[in-house]
Order: C-alpha cells, then structure tokens, then sequence
C-alpha cells in the first residue's frame, strides 16, 4: 500500500526481456534504499513493484503479462523518468490517499494550460472507469495523488501546484502522454460490494449505473 507522495523520481536504465514478459532496472535517484530487501514493493510511476535485486544505485524488478497490458511500460525505453514510492509504513504520514498500485489502466494527457503559477491538466480516462472519478476525489496519476477539481464526461480537471511538477515527472506532461490511472480503490471495493450475490455470477455485469436505474440506489 502506498500514499501517492511521491519519495523520488528515477530513471530506467534498461528494459529486458524474459520470455512474454520483461524485467526492468531502475536508478532510483535520491530514494534511500538503506531499509530495502529483495521481496520489498516500490511503486514505479504507479506500479507496484516487487524488488528482485538490488544494483547498488537502484533495483530490479519483473512485470508480467497483465502489468504490461494495464500500464503505460510497454512505451516506455531506457531514459525514461518514472515516479517511486517505497511502501508505506505504520508509522507513515498518510498525506495523500490509499494507492494500492494496482493501476487500473491507460489514461491520456489533453490539455496543458497554466494558471497563475499552477499548472492544469485535462486528463481522458477509459470511459468505463469514469463513474469512479468525482469532483475532489483522487486519483493515483503515474502514482501521483491528485485531487479531481472538476469533470466533463469521462474527461476530468488536475490543478498541479509548482512544488508537485518540481518533485514529480508531470512538469513534463504534454498532450498525447499517456499515463498510468489507478481510481479511488474505496469506490471499486463498494460497487463490488453493492452487487451482493450477484458478485458470484459468472457472467454478472451490474454495474453502478445499472444500479441507480433499478432503483436500488434511491
């Protein structure tokens, strides 16, 4: 479990092939590594990584069929900078919000404009996840935790104050950039929740809109 506070950023240095799936390595920059062991998870722009080795100046980590199918990795080379985050710890303050790391799937930068010193994001997520993103909820961006601060169908508003771009990669977001998404895991658990029996049924696909239209959410 992670908060979203980024820690550090980092660089992969190289993206290796291991049968269907790749391994990579990452530089992690001014991440103080000292309490790290092999089998700890690091978030890597988002993504949790599980630690396979240790290089000295960063780690190895392996992903899998279903991490490269759900994340942005599969576009990205050796020079990329990527977001880390070392797993919280009990005694963690919690600033930003539960990320689990398991990102949900691609989203895409569309706009990019400034206001005052503040940059502002518009963000396109899959239109199947936009009913779990609300107006001043988070959201986990490349593992960022970022707050809603408005929506337009299934596109919604990030307001970035100049101390986030400084410490994070989204001083570099342009448009056409796509991220790693992961929504509210509070709002995924209580859709879940809310089809009671009908979660065992293979092929049930009530959804919270099907939901609203039945009535049984008033």
């Amino acid at each position: 479990m992670f908060t979203g506070i980024i820690e550090a950023v980092g660089t992969i240095t190289a993206l290796t092939p291991k049968g269907q799936d790749i391994s990579v390595t990452v530089d992690a920059g001014k991440l103080d590594l000292s309490d790290v062991k092999l089998g700890d998870s690091i978030a890597t722009n988002g993504v949790c990584l599980t630690v396979v080795a240790l290089t000295g100046t960063g780690y190895v980590a392996d992903l899998s069929l279903e991490t490269l199918h759900r994340t942005a990795f599969t576009q990205y080379k050796a020079g990329q900078k990527v977001n880390l985050e070392k797993a919280m710890l009990p005694t963690t303050r919690f600033g930003g919000h539960m990320v689990s790391g398991h990102v949900d799937e691609i989203a895409e930068i569309i706009e990019r404009t400034h206001t005052g010193r503040a940059i502002e994001f518009w963000v396109k997520a899959p239109a199947h996840l936009a009913r779990y993103i609300s107006e001043k909820g988070s959201v986990s961006i490349d593992g960022i935790s970022l707050t809603v601060n408005a929506l337009r169908g299934d596109e919604f508003k990030l307001t970035i104050v100049p101390h986030t771009a400084l410490e994070t990669t989204m001083d570099s977001f342009t448009p056409g950039r796509k991220v790693n998404l992961e929504v509210d895991v509070i709002a995924r658990y209580l859709e879940r929740l809310m089809l009671g029996d009908k979660a065992a049924e293979k092929k049930s696909e009530l959804t919270m809109d099907m939901l609203a239209r039945s009535g049984f959410l008033g």
